[in-house]
Formats: C-alpha cells, sequence, structure tokens
C-alpha cells in the first residue's frame, strides 16, 4: 500500500500588531517559494513551507485585521480562529506580552478551546526573559495551557516553540495508507460552479448552492463511483458567511484551496467561461503547480457561451497565455447545467494521474537527452560549453527527473524546458507537472 503523506497544516492567530507577520516572515525565512514565472503567486504569502527538525508543515496566516474599532476588531479575530479552526491541525494563538492580557483575547481563547484542536499559547515581544519573565504568567488565565515566550524580532524561544507545535502532530493522521482511491480537489473562485458541478456528479443536491458569492457550507469530501470505480472529491467551496471585505474572501479561499491541494492528487480548477479567465484564477493554478499536482482545468457554463467554429480555440489560447507555466494542464469544456462533458472529466482525471505516477526507464530517458543534445547544441558561456552526462527519474507524483550536467550555471531555464518539451513528445505526460534537479558532476577523465 503506498503511503500517502500530507504535510500538516499550522495557522497563526492573534490580534493587529501582536507581530503575526513578523514571526511569519522569521519562520518561512528566505525560503519562502516564490515561482518566478508564476504570475501572482505568494506575492501575499499567507502561506509557506516551514521544515524544523526534519518535520516539514505549512504554515498559514489567517488574514489581517484592519483595526477601527473594538467590536470590529473582535469579529474579525473570530472569523480568523474560525478560519484556523476549519483548515488548521495546530493552532499557535499569539499574543503580545506588552499590551498585556485583553478582552479581545479572552473571548477568541474561548473559540479555540471549545474546538478541541491542539493550540500552542505563544507570547511575543519578550525581547529579555529577566525583564518580562514574570508578565508571561498573566496569560495562564486564558486557559489554554502553558504560555511560550517567544521574540520573533530576535529570534528568542522560537526553538521550543516550535518542539510545542510539531510534537501534536500526529503521524497517522497525514498517512493515508487504506485509501487508494484517487483524491479530486474541485478548486476555483467562488461562484463558478464548483458545487453544481459535484452535485451533477453525484446526481444528488448535497451541497447547497447560492447565488451569493461564498455561501457553501464547510468542505466536505463526497465519494462518486463511476464506472465501478470510486473517487473522493474535496470541495473547497466554503465560506460560513459571506464577508463584508472581498480581500478577505480571497484569503478564505487561498487558504481553504492551500489545505485542499495539499491533501490531492489531481486538481480540477473550475473556471466561468461568461467571465474568462482570471488573474485569481491563476493564483490559485499557481498553488496546484507549486505543490506539483496534476491539473485540469474545467471550463465550466460552456453551454452559456455564443459559438462559432473558433470559440473553442480562441479561449484555450486565452487560457494557455494566462497560465503559461503549465502548459500541460488538460482542458475541458464542460456545463454543469446540462452535464455537458462531464463524464469525460472521470476519463481525464484517471489519464492525468497515470501520467502523474508514471516511470520512465533509465535507458530510454538518456536516448531521448542524447538525441536532443544532437539537435540542439547545448549553450556556452565564456568559451565553455554545458555537458549533460545522464538523466534518471528519481521520483513520481509529481515525476521527478535528476540531470548531471558538468556546470549548473550553465543549465539555463530555456535548456530545461527543452529537454522536458523532448520527454514530453515522447511520453506524453498530460496533466501533470514534471521537476528537474540540476546536478553537478565532475567529468570523468
Amino acid at each position: 500500500m503506498s503511503k500517502n503523506k500530507r504535510r500538516p497544516i499550522v495557522a497563526v492567530v492573534g490580534r493587529p500588531n501582536v507581530g503575526k507577520s513578523t514571526l511569519f516572515n522569521c519562520l518561512a525565512g528566505e525560503r519562502i517559494s516564490i515561482v518566478k514565472d508564476t504570475p501572482g503567486v505568494t506575492r501575499d504569502r499567507i502561506y509557506a513551507d516551514v521544515t524544523w527538525l526534519d518535520t516539514s508543515f505549512t504554515l498559514i496566516d489567517t488574514g489581517g485585521i484592519e483595526p477601527d474599532s473594538k467590536d470590529v476588531i473582535l469579529s474579525q479575530m473570530r472569523e480568523q480562529a474560525q478560519i484556523a479552526i476549519d483548515t488548521a491541525d495546530v493552532i499557535i494563538f499569539l499574543v503580545d506580552v506588552k499590551q498585556g492580557l485583553q478582552d479581545a483575547d479572552l473571548n477568541v481563547a474561548n473559540m479555540l478551546r471549545k474546538s478541541k484542536k491542539p493550540v500552542v499559547l505563544v507570547v511575543n515581544k519578550v525581547d529579555s526573559f529577566e525583564k518580562f519573565g514574570n508578565d508571561v504568567y498573566e496569560f495562564y488565565n486564558l486557559g489554554i495551557g502553558e504560555p511560550f515566550p517567544i521574540s520573533s524580532v530576535n529570534k528568542l524561544g522560537l526553538g521550543e516553540m516550535l518542539d510545542e507545535v510539531i510534537s501534536h502532530f500526529d503521524d497517522s493522521l497525514y498517512t493515508e495508507e487504506e485509501d487508494d482511491r484517487p483524491k479530486v480537489a474541485i478548486v476555483g473562485k467562488p461562484n463558478v460552479g464548483k458545487s453544481s458541478i459535484i452535485n451533477k456528479l453525484i446526481g444528488e443536491k448535497r451541497v447547497i448552492v447560492s447565488d451569493i458569492a461564498g455561501t457553501t457550507r464547510d468542505a466536505v469530501d463526497t465519494q462518486v463511483k463511476y464506472n465501478g470505480k470510486e473517487y473522493v472529491l474535496i470541495d473547497t467551496a466554503g465560506l460560513r458567511k459571506k464577508s463584508k471585505i472581498n480581500d478577505e474572501l480571497e484569503h478564505f479561499m487561498i487558504v481553504r484551496t492551500v489545505a485542499a491541494v495539499e491533501r490531492c492528487d489531481v486538481c480540477v480548477l473550475v473556471i466561468d467561461a461568461t467571465e474568462g479567465i482570471t488573474s485569481q484564477d491563476a493564483k490559485i493554478a499557481g498553488i496546484a503547480h507549486e505543490r506539483g499536482k496534476a491539473m485540469i482545468i474545467a471550463v465550466n457554463k460552456w453551454d452559456a457561451i455564443e459559438k462559432d467554429n473558433k470559440t473553442t480555440n480562441e479561449f484555450t489560447k486565452e487560457i494557455r497565455t494566462v497560465l503559461s507555466y503549465m502548459p500541460y494542464a488538460e482542458i475541458l469544456f464542460v456545463s454543469a447545467e446540462t452535464g455537458q462533458r462531464l463524464p469525460k472529466l472521470f476519463e481525464t482525471i484517471d489519464m492525468v494521474m497515470e501520467n502523474h505516477a508514471m516511470r520512465v526507464q533509465t535507458g530510454v530517458l538518456n536516448e531521448i537527452m542524447v538525441e536532443a543534445v544532437a539537435m540542439q547544441q547545448p549553450p556556452t558561456d565564456k568559451g565553455k560549453r554545458l555537458k549533460l552526462f545522464y538523466i534518471t527519474q528519481v521520483a513520481v507524483k509529481p515525476p521527478t527527473f535528476v540531470i548531471f550536467v558538468n556546470d549548473k550555471e550553465l543549465m539555463h531555464f530555456s535548456y530545461t524546458r527543452y529537454i522536458e518539451n523532448k520527454i514530453r513528445d515522447t511520453f506524453g505526460f498530460r496533466g501533470t507537472p514534471l521537476k528537474f534537479i540540476i546536478r553537478e558532476r565532475q567529468e570523468d577523465k
């Protein structure tokens, strides 16, 4: 049985100005993944991958609060806490030793306590343990356990805090051993018809759909059987209530998407044919691309489009332009309303999953590489020519290849892309990203 590990999710909750973003940046370090050619991905740093003592987790910032009155702060903190409770495995509750214990802290502590999720209480801005040591004890009154004093600015106390955070990760929760059914995350911005597609696929109204952006109830996994094979659909729709502020809606959507993409094999990005592809769609696609997931783009509401013989091609071209970093994504034109081409979705899921897990023999890979190099000479720099010695596949999901070269600096992104295209010409790998790791080795004398 293959073990399917997912990264635990840790969310940070706290009042304004307690230092959430400083802590976030400090833990994310400089390793924050920004994919150069992925537009609009993680610039707003909502999530980052953090590794502590061989344990990796995804850190999520639950959103900023606009402080204009105590009531607003409290209601927005509640909303943050709710996002954290819904999506996180462990919650970091951040308070500020200099501002002391506030009513809002007590209020949110009650919510967190009732949620039964593990909460790590962290007291920030303790720049000196001698000076502020006694003030930390006040936070025992929150009733959520021992406060961990830290200073994110001076990087003090972070080790103890992280030890505590990862002590709550229960391995059995993140290792889904028995379940070999394909897990499909249905992602997309509000109102593109994610729930309608799921309803149509299961053939019953299990999901409540309404016209207000973000009114679907919590994310629920749904089992679907098609041609005798079972699939698990992970629905990322879900906002308890309509948020007044659009940013927050988007924030919530991205947090949900990260959580769902983390667990899936295949990502189906639903976009609205009547709107065309938007920058929000590109952001969501970028999350799946960064995580190396198989990708299908379902253009929904296709029945509502006036068509001539060029419509499909033009729409496809537009998608390919906006999502230029994922030319491998499969595109389907569907309609949840009429059910048009929805059965084809399952065939496409099977195909891209097979490609996502495909292994290619080393001998064949090296033949392709030798031929590619013969057809297009590798680049040179200051008289030194790039040499490619050997290529081998080291992993699947996504298929990952190591290429050994004489000088990493000479292996330009464009030449890697060229080799990738040659491999795709032979094996297709439709619907899945390919990952390349470039290693140097000395030439055999």
